[in-house]
């Protein structure tokens, strides 16, 4: 049942909402192309979806007053700690050209008025890493204090997940070495999932800063509901993920490797036959177990997600 027929139901009934038997995807066509609601299904009496863990939302800050990151679920704030590492306090504001963080967590994490996000049912913490989310490699600065920030904080805050939202809308070939690297070789040793957009400019020749970068997961797209690639793309690119932009594929990546972190977990799956750290496990799973696109500009085959076959591997009665 749609969100417009529960309202017109409970309006029906007096204002009483009726108990959803489950959520209604934020964004559907994404979400059953990556088969994402059909986890939800299979899995649902298994896994909880995020619920324990944190998402490190990185990006040019939050308007905390919006519904969406005042909700609670049993309680719980969606929200559990927010921080401004460029100005070294606790309020995570816009400033100057900030508007993109308000939003970017709402594919991931989103859980209000029965819409779910991807992993809906974990936590965010927003962290206002830079002005704007279209950056330059001078942001590398405050963006490695934001990335020092989760390196202090994950275990306090239960932080598995960090969604490096920036792009610099340019077309990297090869690595640009700055201030943020030796923050991500700390947090991928961590197992602590770190990914970031490629960007959104048809560029076949390199893609944007920072997911250029080594021991950064660089998420690309393909068109909603059909396997063509689109967007920026090159060799680094590690996986694909359904939607109109790289910023809403990498927010839903994110969800589905806290999804697939539960998963192994739960399941005590013996990852480190995939990779040296859970983080690099988890990509090479979702790369091998993810459907094989082939791109006719670049000439190569790239991965899309597929997210049931992903948690399947990993689950005991389908391994």
């Amino acid at each position: 049942m749609s969100l417009r027929l529960l309202l017109a139901a409970a309006a029906m009934l007096g204002g009483a909402l009726p108990l959803l038997p489950g959520g209604e995807p934020v964004n559907p066509v994404e979400f059953r192309h990556a088969r994402i609601t059909d986890t939800w299904k299979e899995f649902a009496s298994t896994l909880t979806f995020g619920r324990g863990q944190t998402l490190a939302l990185v990006d040019d800050g939050c308007k905390l007053a919006m519904p969406e990151w005042q909700a609670k679920m049993d309680g719980t704030p969606k929200v559990r700690v927010a921080h401004d590492a460029v100005d070294g306090d606790g309020d995570p504001s816009h400033e100057g050209r900030g508007y993109h963080g308000s939003t970017i967590g709402i594919p991931s994490s989103l859980n209000l008025a029965g819409r779910w996000g991807v992993a809906y049912n974990n936590q965010v913490a927003v962290i206002r890493g830079l002005e704007c989310c279209h950056c330059k490699v001078a942001d590398a600065a405050t963006l490695a204090r934001a990335l020092q920030w989760v390196l202090d904080h994950h275990a306090a805050h239960h932080i598995t997940t960090v969604n490096l939202a920036p792009v610099d809308d340019l077309a990297h070939d090869q690595p640009v070495p700055t201030a943020i690297d030796a923050k991500l070789v700390k947090l991928r040793e961590l197992g602590i999932w770190v990914s970031a957009p490629t960007g959104n400019h048809q560029f076949a020749k390199g893609i944007s800063w920072p997911a250029s970068q080594p021991h950064c997961f660089a998420i690309g797209a393909v068109k909603p509901g059909k396997d063509e690639i689109h967007l920026d793309r090159h060799e680094k690119v590690d996986l694909l993920v359904p939607a109109q932009a790289t910023s809403s594929s990498n927010a839903i990546a994110c969800g589905a490797s806290m999804i697939l972190r539960e998963a192994i977990e739960k399941n005590r799956y013996e990852w480190k036959a995939d990779g040296p750290n859970l983080a690099a496990a988890m990509m090479a799973i979702f790369q091998g177990t993810g459907v094989a696109v082939e791109d006719p500009v670049t000439k190569r085959t790239y991965r899309r997600l597929d997210l049931l076959a992903a948690v399947r591997r990993v689950s005991p009665k389908t391994r």
